[in-house]
């Protein structure tokens, strides 16, 4: 039998172990290799801890500058909370709420653009091509765009109301697709409870304008109808006399932001006169001085002897208060229409007695 045996071009069998040499030859090689490359490598890993040290230092004390911004400014609407600014310019539950979005939206905004810095400074130094990387962002940040456009649409939109401050928790506002009180301002969702106790969940990207009813000043308009033949400068001076004494009371003082004025007829007709009377308010108080205006100005006709639509003019020598119907019977069923007597008001005599009936047939 014949072995048949393989030799390398050095000769040397294929199957023999590595000499001791080669070994320490690899060994070597390996170690110049890592020599070569420490520094590097130790350069490298202390910029990566130096950037994510400075990017955590730097976001806390961000995010606590934003914290102490959003908590003075809670502050100062407790401090004018229950007097007479405060009521009037400051909602303390307003303020809270819009102050923790805008506080929130910060936070978060600082966070992401420092994060997102040292993330991609920390590729550089790791020598990553970040081109590749931000193409692919680009195209899913434009695919995410066009997915949940009405998330994105509803998120800024709720950004921009909170920062411009078109509303606030206890303001009474028109939205278009509902209307009543704010209860709650999100970024995303706002809720406002209507006129009959309902909650409205209403997004933000679907409102298109908002009309608020509790900034500014509102306006309190009474019109008062009197009788066509009334004195007009008498229920002039009647009218200004109660809003001056509406105006001097508790709480109304506060809330009448002005002068109540007549403004003149707003119509005249066979019958009745129509005086338009309105006076500026506190933002959401005008209904409630319509109604005590309403009331004083009722009190005052009645002390002042002006009569509204729908009384009867008293006769001289009668008494106030007295129906002059009162005294007229009802006409008899039982008499001739065609007699003059039977459109009298006599009643129709009782009936005899039998006794008499009696007596009276007998003779």
């Amino acid at each position: 039998m014949f072995t048949v045996s393989w030799f390398l071009a050095d000769g040397t069998s294929p199957d023999a172990a590595p000499s001791l040499q080669e070994a320490q030859e690899n060994a070597s090689q390996a170690a110049g290799w890592v020599e070569q490359n420490w520094s590097a490598w130790l350069g490298a890993g202390l910029r990566i801890l130096l950037i994510l040290v400075i990017a955590m230092v730097l976001r806390s004390l961000v995010r606590r500058a934003i914290t102490r911004f959003i908590a003075r400014m809670n502050r100062t609407a407790q401090a004018v909370d229950g007097t007479a600014l405060g009521g009037l310019l400051v909602n303390v539950e307003r303020r809270r709420q819009r102050s923790e979005a805008i506080g929130s939206v910060l936070r978060s905004v600082a966070s992401f653009v420092i994060l997102g810095t040292a993330a991609l400074t920390i590729l550089s130094v790791l020598n990553i091509n970040l081109a590749p990387l931000l193409a692919s962002a680009g195209v899913a940040g434009v695919a995410l765009g066009f997915g949940a456009r009405n998330l994105v649409t509803d998120f800024l939109s709720g950004v921009f109301m909170i920062l411009e401050d078109q509303y606030g928790v206890g303001d009474t506002v028109d939205a278009g697709v509902a209307s009543g009180e704010v209860i709650e301002v999100g970024l995303r969702v706002t809720k406002l409870r209507g006129d009959e106790g309902e909650i409205w969940y209403v997004r933000n990207g679907e409102v298109k304008r908002i009309g608020n009813k509790s900034q500014g000043w509102a306006t309190a308009a009474v019109d008062v109808q009197v009788r066509y033949d009334e004195d007009l400068e008498k229920a002039r001076r009647t009218i200004l006399e109660a809003g001056e004494t509406l105006a001097k009371d508790e709480p109304w003082n506060e809330r009448l932001w002005g002068p109540v004025e007549v403004l003149g007829l707003d119509s005249v007709t066979l019958e009745s006169m129509v005086i338009r009377t309105q006076a500026k308010t506190m933002p959401g108080k005008a209904l409630g001085v319509e109604r005590e205006l309403r009331w004083r100005i009722k009190k005052a006709f009645d002390e002042a002897g002006i009569r509204i639509v729908g009384g009867i003019p008293l006769e001289a020598g009668a008494e106030p208060g007295l129906d002059p119907a009162a005294g007229v019977a009802a006409p008899s069923a039982l008499a001739s229409p065609d007699s003059p007597k039977s459109q009298s008001a006599s009643p129709i005599p009782p009936p005899a007695s039998g006794a008499a009936a009696g007596a009276s047939i007998s003779k």
